[in-house]
C-alpha cells in the first residue's frame, strides 16, 4: 500500500481572507551511518508534494488539523498516513504562522520526534525519502527555516536532558552514546571527559553484559527510568 503526503497547503484550501486553517507537521529525527564510514549523521524524512503550491518539491510530512482531534493526536495520525512511521518520542516543537508563509492563510503547529534505527519500517513508501538534516535542498514553504529551528532545539536540550537516548537502542556501549552527541552537535568530543560526565550525570544504569568485538569488551548501559526524556514543564501531566 503506498501513501501520499495530505496537501495542507493546497488551493483547495479556502480562499476566504477571514479563513484560517490549521495544519501539523513534524519534524522527524534518527541517525544514519554513511555508507563506508564510521561517521553518523541526523537525517529526516521529507515528502515530495504532489501538486502545486511548490509542486514537486520536498516537504516536512503534515496534513490538517481534524475539528474533532487534538494535537497530538493529529500529528500521529499525519505522520502514520504520510511517512508509515510512529516515532516513541514526539513533542510539539513550535507555531508558524507568518501571513505569507502560504498562498492562503495557514497556522502550521509542528511537532518534532526522535525515531530509533529499529523502528524505521524497511518497506519504501511513495513520494519519501530520508535527507541529511544539516545539508537540505530548498523545502517548500518556510520548511527550511522550520528544521533549522528543530535542530537548534535538539542541539540545546541536548546539553541538560537525556534527549539523546531517543535515537539508542535499549542498551548500548558509552561509545554508541557519544556517537549520537557527536552527530547531533557536529563536533568530536573527548571521550574520557564524556565518560566521566554520562556517568555522573543518575541517568545511566551500568548492566552485567558487554559487547564484545574486534576490541575489549564494551559495557552495555540502559536508561534509568525514572529520568525523564526531556523535561516538557507543566504539560508534563497532559502527555
Amino acid at each position: 500500500m503506498t501513501r501520499t503526503a495530505p496537501e495542507p497547503h493546497s488551493p483547495s484550501a479556502p480562499a476566504d481572507a477571514e479563513t484560517i486553517r490549521v495544519a501539523v507537521s513534524t519534524v522527524i529525527f534518527t541517525l544514519r551511518r554513511l555508507p563506508g564510514s564510521d561517521a553518523v549523521q541526523v537525517v529526516l524524512p521529507l515528502v515530495r508534494r504532489t501538486r502545486d503550491p511548490h509542486e514537486g518539491q520536498w516537504a516536512l510530512p503534515g496534513g490538517w488539523l481534524d475539528a474533532t482531534e487534538g494535537l497530538d493526536a493529529a500529528a500521529s495520525r499525519t505522520l502514520a498516513e504520510t511517512t508509515g512511521l510512529a516515532p516513541s518520542y514526539l513533542e510539539q516543537l513550535y507555531a508558524f504562522g507568518a501571513v505569507d508563509r502560504s498562498p492562503t492563510r495557514v497556522v502550521s503547529i509542528v511537532y518534532w520526534a526522535l525515531l530509533r534505527a529499529d523502528e524505521i519500517t524497511d518497506g519504501s513508501v511513495e513520494n519519501v525519502e530520508w535527507f541529511d538534516a544539516a545539508a537540505l535542498p530548498e523545502l517548500a514553504f518556510d520548511h527550511n527555516e522550520i528544521v533549522d529551528y528543530a535542530l537548534w532545539r535538539l542541539r540545546n536540550k541536548v546539553g541538560y536532558s537525556r534527549i539523546a537516548h531517543g535515537l539508542l537502542a535499549d542498551e548500548f556501549t558509552l561509545a554508541d552514546l557519544r556517537e549520537v552527541y557527536e552527530a547531533i552537535l557536529g563536533r568530536r568530543l573527548d571521550p574520557a571527559n564524556f565518560r566521566r560526565q554520562v556517568e555522573n550525570s543518575g541517568t545511566l544504569i551500568p548492566t552485567d553484559r558487554f559487547r564484545t568485538g574486534s576490541h575489549r569488551p564494551a559495557r552495555l548501559y540502559r536508561y534509568n527510568q525514572d529520568v525523564e526524556l526531556a523535561d516538557r514543564g507543566p504539560l508534563d501531566a497532559r502527555h
